[in-house]
């Protein structure tokens, strides 16, 4: 006699399923979920853990430096070579110290946060050529148009070598500050949140497209507020100054560099404050070319702002974008948490 076989009720996982599937057992969601996933620390810790890096490291650093190397006390309102080493410098310091960190703490080269080897010294050149070159286009189309006039040569001799060289140096660590801070680790991690996040709600193949480009927004946004403590800065030069944040994020884009434009954000600025003697986003520096002065109506000359204040910045803005898509080659295809993983392997495996 037959044994009496169990009715099959067809849903898997049942005692009575023909096919024998057991599903696996449901994972337990425990207190490391909330600060860990597949990547390691989750991003949205690392972005905060990063910034309570900067503050802390910044506590201690700044006012160390400041107590060893006291800047001089500005009593013309010019900014002053000292003060922009003392205070770029405490600043640079820490951030790289914090990237350094939480590279060490997610186990990545810092590389990958837009240090790449590859090109890194042709692209800081390229980028330092067109930082002199687009803004010295800026300056001269603001001069014949009768919008800004050179009042007087400042320095002569030695004083030229010596001063250029010393502020060179000055805005190249508000390049490295900046850039780092702005579109380094932040950028990188942002990018990784929003993607996964991008993923995860629409299942796009261009969620790191989205996640990059949403980050880089915010961050530029971010960029740009970041001036209006400057006393001189107007509506139109944070715009600018947002907008030349984005532009940059297309260099690092193309690159997967942070180089091209920590080189045009140093020569750009170098440009300005020491070579034509105009407003950096309001500020005026000592030691500086030429004295100048703006003539008209303020959205024309760019007033006290600087050419950054000026509607003329805008073209330049687009100027600057077609300057990158042109003269900087697609290495990869596009800056992202999936480019950065390759580029890390390759780097543990060399």
């Amino acid at each position: 006699m037959n044994p009496v076989q169990p009715a099959t009720s067809g849903e898997p996982g049942r005692i009575d399923d023909p096919t024998g599937f057991i599903p696996p057992p449901k994972r337990v969601f425990t207190l490391s979920d909330v600060f860990l996933d597949g990547d390691g620390l989750r991003a949205i810790w690392g972005i905060v853990l990063f910034l309570l890096l900067r503050e802390v490291l910044g506590y201690c650093v700044v006012p160390l430096l400041q107590a060893f190397f006291p800047p001089p006390a500005n009593r013309d309102g010019l900014i002053a070579a000292p003060w922009t080493f003392v205070f770029e410098g405490g600043n640079l310091l820490c951030l790289a110290t914090a990237t350094w960190l939480m590279a060490r703490i997610e186990q990545r080269p810092v590389a990958v946060y837009g240090f790449g080897p590859k090109r890194g010294a042709r692209n800081f050149l390229a980028g330092t050529a067109w930082g002199v070159a687009l803004l010295s286009l800026l300056v001269f189309a603001l001069h014949a148009g009768g919008l800004l006039v050179f009042d007087a040569r400042l320095l002569f001799g030695r004083g030229v070598l010596r001063y250029g060289f010393i502020w060179f140096a000055g805005f190249l660590l508000v390049g490295l500050s900046e850039e780092v801070f702005l579109r380094g680790y932040l950028q990188f991690t942002a990018t990784r949140c929003l993607s996964g996040l991008y993923r995860w709600l629409f299942h796009t193949p261009h969620a790191d497209v989205l996640g990059f480009w949403t980050a880089a927004a915010i961050l530029s946004f971010v960029f740009g507020f970041g001036h209006s403590s400057n006393g001189g800065e107007s509506p139109l030069g944070l715009i600018a100054a947002g907008l030349v944040g984005l532009v940059f994020c297309l260099s690092l884009w193309r690159t997967g560099s942070l180089w091209w434009a920590i080189g045009f954000h140093a020569a750009w600025d170098w440009a300005q404050s020491f070579l034509y003697g105009v407003p950096d986003s309001g500020l005026v520096v000592r030691g500086r070319l030429f004295a100048t002065h703006p003539v008209g109506r303020p959205f024309l000359s760019g007033g006290l702002t600087g050419p950054e204040g000026s509607i003329y910045i805008l073209p330049a803005v687009v100027l600057i974008a077609v300057v990158i898509v042109v003269t900087l080659r697609q290495t990869h295809s596009g800056y992202s948490p999936c480019d950065a993983s390759k580029q890390s392997a390759a780097l543990d495996l060399a």
